[in-house]
C-alpha cells in the first residue's frame, strides 16, 4: 500500500502549502501571488523538461525524467491547466477573505465530491470502514457551518464561502481528470507541463487583468513565503501524482488523505494567525482525523 503512505506524505506538503500561500495573501493582491507561485513552480520542472529532451540519458530511469509526448497527449494537459487554474484563482480569493480555520475544513469535504465521480466513473467500490469516514467528513461540513456562524460568517450568503466551495468541486473534477491522465500518460509528463501551460494562461490574466487595474485594488508586496507555496506545493504534487501513477491505487481514498492536510493549517492558523472560535472548529477538525482513521484501516 505504498500508494497510501504517499498520499499522507502529499496531505503533510500541503497542509504547509495552505499554510505559506495564507500569509502571503495577507493584505496582499492575488493574481500576481498566484502568479509567482506558477512561475517559481514553472522553474522548478522547465529544467526537468529541458535536460530529459535535449540529455535524456542524464535522467531516463530516473522519477525526473520527462518523456516526449504528442499533441495526443499535450491537448489533454491543457484542458488539467485551464481547470486547476480555475480552482486555484478561486480558491486564492477566497482563502484570502476567510479564516484559514475555516477554508481548511470545506476543502476536507472536497473528496466526497471526488468519491461521487470515482464511484460513477471508475466503478471504485468501497467497504463498511471507508463509508463510515466519507459520512464523517459529510457531518463535519455542515458543523463547520455552525462554527462560522459565530464569527459572522453566514455560509449560504457569503460569497468567500462559495469561491470556496466552487473551487473544491474544481478540484474534486481535477482529482477524477488526474486519474484518467495517470492511466494513460506520464506522471512527470502531466505535471511538468500542465504547469507551464498554466504559467501561460495565467500570464494572460495578469497582464490583462490585474496590470492595468492595479493602482485601484489591493496594491501587490512581495513576500519570500511566495517561494514556499511553489516549493511545497510541487513536492505534494509530485508525491500525489506518483501515488496515482500505481496501478492499485484509488483516487476516492488518495483524494480523501490528501485532505488531511488540514490537521497542519488548523494548528498553524491557530497559532500564526490568531484564529477564533478554536474550541468548536476543533469538533470539525476531530471528525476529519476520526474519517481519516476510518480510510485507514479500511484500506
Amino acid at each position: 500500500m505504498m500508494w497510501l503512505f504517499l498520499a499522507f506524505c502529499s496531505a503533510a506538503l500541503l497542509g504547509f502549502y495552505d499554510v505559506f500561500k495564507k500569509k502571503s495573501l495577507v493584505n496582499n493582491a492575488v493574481l500576481p501571488v498566484l502568479g509567482l507561485n506558477i512561475l517559481f513552480s514553472s522553474m522548478i520542472f522547465l529544467p526537468f523538461i529541458v535536460v530529459s529532451y535535449f540529455k535524456p540519458e542524464m535522467l531516463e530511469g530516473s522519477l525526473f525524467f520527462v518523456p516526449e509526448a504528442g499533441w495526443d497527449a499535450h491537448k489533454f494537459i491543457i484542458l488539467k491547466s485551464f481547470i486547476v487554474l480555475s480552482s486555484w484563482i478561486l480558491g486564492y480569493f477566497g482563502m484570502k477573505h476567510l479564516p484559514l480555520t475555516i477554508v481548511g475544513p470545506i476543502n476536507a469535504t472536497r473528496p466526497v465530491m471526488t468519491l461521487v465521480g470515482a464511484l460513477l466513473i471508475f466503478g471504485e467500490r468501497l467497504n463498511v470502514y471507508q463509508w463510515i469516514g466519507v459520512i464523517l467528513a459529510i457531518i463535519s461540513f455542515f458543523l463547520l457551518s455552525r462554527s462560522g456562524k459565530k464569527e459572522g460568517i453566514e455560509f449560504s450568503h457569503n460569497k468567500w464561502v462559495w469561491f470556496i466551495v466552487f473551487a473544491a468541486v474544481l478540484g474534486a473534477i481535477s482529482g477524477l481528470y488526474d486519474k484518467f491522465l495517470m492511466k494513460r500518460f506520464d506522471n512527470m509528463t502531466v505535471q511538468a507541463w500542465y504547469n507551464v501551460y498554466q504559467l501561460f494562461l495565467m500570464g494572460g490574466l495578469i497582464m490583462f487583468l490585474w496590470w492595468p487595474r492595479r493602482k485601484t485594488g489591493t496594491p501587490f508586496r512581495w513576500s519570500w513565503c511566495i517561494i514556499f507555496i511553489s516549493i511545497f506545493l510541487s513536492a505534494a504534487d509530485f508525491v500525489y501524482f506518483y501515488a496515482l501513477s500505481m496501478e492499485d491505487s484509488m483516487i476516492s481514498i488518495v483524494s480523501m488523505v490528501r485532505r488531511s492536510s488540514v490537521i497542519v493549517s488548523f494548528i498553524f492558523g491557530a497559532m500564526m494567525f490568531g484564529e477564533k472560535n478554536l474550541k468548536s472548529k476543533a469538533i470539525d477538525l476531530i471528525l476529519v482525523l476520526i474519517g481519516m482513521i476510518f480510510l485507514y484501516l479500511g484500506r
